[in-house]
């Protein structure tokens, strides 16, 4: 499918196809099972609750960069440019 969403209105964002959008959705549901993983084993006695939150965190990270790998938001212009 050819047809595109549009942009954020965030500089640098794009308009996106909807095969990115998929991905992309997709990607957060796998990235909130995984983050519901992490939490679970946090919330378990006997488990170190400082490093679930590490997990978390650098679930979290991987995950944003994998959808700026799909998703590509460019430079932008500042006002000293012109």
């Amino acid at each position: 499918m050819t047809d595109k969403h549009e942009g954020l209105p965030v500089k640098g964002y794009n308009a996106q196809t909807e095969a990115k959008v998929a991905i992309v959705n997709e990607n957060k549901m796998l990235e909130e099972r995984c983050i519901r993983a992490a939490e679970a084993i946090q919330q378990t006695p006997g488990m170190d609750p400082r490093m679930a939150a590490l997990a978390i965190t650098g679930i979290q990270q991987s995950f944003m960069w994998l959808n700026r790998a799909v998703f590509q938001p460019g430079r932008v212009d500042l006002p000293e440019d012109e």
